[in-house]
């Protein structure tokens, strides 16, 4: 039988406002549900600007404990709207020591749990290293009441084995809170070359593990603070895949966009039945995957 579910997306272009942010947020979410959303997501670092383009210690003021004030403040809309809600936040662990972390809220406004982001780029204008310390919770499915979400974040989209361990352990759909974009120096061909390997390998995830896909990204321009770049142009294009990698919906690069989208959870029994890679798999010949490289 079909397990259709209604899939809320939310691209948005952020300013130095986080309260104007999060009440634009707030808005589309109740919207979003009013529409039959019954799972909402939300883009990486949703409540500011991306502020990982410098290395600022004055930035650490943004990140909160879990719970805290914004969970707080998104438990409440997800029990009042009725709805799981994933979110992304910058979270205060302890003095010094900070993480990336996608927290999911139940129906209820209770916490379903968190995840926080395995692989930390360092790259011109996004030191993540700077500010957040890799996860240390693993690749773990969370549970809700629609089902087992494979959640992870932004540059794990770029890795096979994290998928592939969350639909191992039973996820029963992955998601990308997400923060990418180009820098205005690069070619347009360049820039295109950039944007189809984000989509394709993220559906590729789709493909290999026989379950849908959800990556939500921002959109926009945001300056580099230092002035030592050209800032970030977010490219949007959130998108929803089906098992076999289908593009159910996708947005634009231009604009701010919501919608809803039905993706039906129970089709991945059927495409894991045509395309039994988990069945194929040589589980005997795989132990070097655990090295950094084979020389």
């Amino acid at each position: 039988m079909d397990k259709i579910i209604k899939v809320g997306i939310i691209q948005q272009a952020n300013n130095t406002n986080i309260e104007d942010n999060r009440n634009r947020l707030i808005a589309k979410i109740k919207k979003l549900s009013s529409d039959g959303a019954q799972l909402v997501v939300l883009q990486e670092l949703h409540d500011s600007l991306y502020f990982c383009q410098t290395e600022d210690t004055n930035m650490f003021d943004l990140a909160s404990p879990i719970p805290g004030i914004p969970c707080e403040i998104y438990g409440n809309i997800a029990k009042e709207c009725g709805i799981v809600l994933v979110t992304s936040q910058f979270e205060k662990r302890s003095a010094g020591l900070y993480h990336n972390t996608a927290v999911v809220f139940d129906k209820d406004g209770s916490i379903a749990g968190k995840y926080r982001k395995m692989h930390i780029p360092d790259d011109p204008a996004y030191y993540e290293k700077f500010y957040f310390t890799p996860g240390d919770l693993g690749f773990e499915p969370i549970n809700t009441s629609i089902g087992r979400l494979g959640v992870l974040v932004c540059w794990d989209q770029w890795y096979p084995e994290a998928a592939r361990l969350m639909a191992l352990k039973g996820a029963e759909i992955l998601i990308y809170p997400t923060a990418i974009g180009w820098e205005s120096t690069d070619t347009i061909e360049e820039k295109q070359r950039q944007q189809n390997a984000w989509i394709i390998s993220q559906r590729a995830h789709a493909v290999a593990n026989g379950i849908p896909v959800i990556s939500v990204n921002r959109i926009g321009h945001e300056s580099d603070p230092s002035n030592s770049t050209n800032g970030i142009q977010f490219w949007g294009n959130s998108f929803v895949a089906g098992a076999q990698g289908e593009i159910l919906y996708q947005s634009s690069s231009d604009n701010e966009d919501t919608a809803v989208v039905d993706v039906d959870l129970a089709r991945s029994e059927l495409v894991r039945r045509w395309w039994p890679f988990l069945r194929d798999r040589r589980i005997d010949k795989y132990k070097d995957i655990t090295k950094r490289f084979i020389d």
